[in-house]
């Protein structure tokens, strides 16, 4: 298997991919999460024209997980990653984010943010073992706040939502305590939270 940009004619299976990897918010008692209506090809489309998506390829080059990425308060944010469930639970999420980490390094942006569920184990928890912190309302950017408002406003419970960041490239810690994430603190190789 291999990360490679998203195309087009992956669309329709990378929506399948969502729509089976968000019934699983059923086995965690949040059916109105699961049943959640996926994105129309046409709004996933744009990250494709913007090059900020890419896939795991499968078997006949057929996406197995996917990445989509938005440039929020100078920041990669990780707008959306999602596995196939029969490939669930062997790096591809892990793999794609730390893509997502080497693009975003390339491009001297010093940051991945998310938003998640806090509790939800493949969600919150997870992220906290690749790297990621949870970020207070002060530490967040306005781009990042306005969306986390979004959310809210579309039905997203903010007590159970948080936003998180990792600081991008090796040898860097934590981002700095600023609004607005623009620097970071760096320390020897090596002592960057490993997963």
């Amino acid at each position: 298997m291999e990360i490679r940009a998203m195309r087009v004619d992956d669309l329709e299976g990378v929506r399948g991919i969502e729509s089976r990897a968000g019934a699983l918010f059923h086995d965690v008692g949040m059916p109105d999460i699961a049943a959640h209506p996926v994105p129309p090809a046409g709004a996933l489309a744009r990250f494709v024209h913007a090059g900020r998506s890419w896939v795991v390829a499968g078997d006949a080059d057929a996406p197995v997980a996917f990445v989509l990425v938005e440039l929020v308060d100078g920041l990669a944010h990780i707008e959306q990653v999602s596995v196939d469930p029969p490939y669930a639970r062997n790096g591809l999420g892990r793999d794609l984010i730390d893509h997502v980490g080497r693009w975003a390094a390339a491009r001297d942006l010093p940051a991945l943010t998310l938003t998640t569920f806090c509790s939800v184990p493949w969600n919150g928890p997870y992220y906290s073992r690749l790297g990621f912190v949870e970020l207070t309302a002060e530490e967040r950017g306005p781009e990042l706040a306005r969306l986390m408002e979004r959310e809210a406003e579309h039905g997203l419970d903010p007590v159970e939502r948080i936003s998180m960041c990792r600081p991008v490239g090796t040898g860097v810690r934590h981002v700095s305590r600023g609004t607005s994430l623009s620097g970071v603190d760096a320390l020897p190789a090596g002592d960057l939270l490993q997963s």
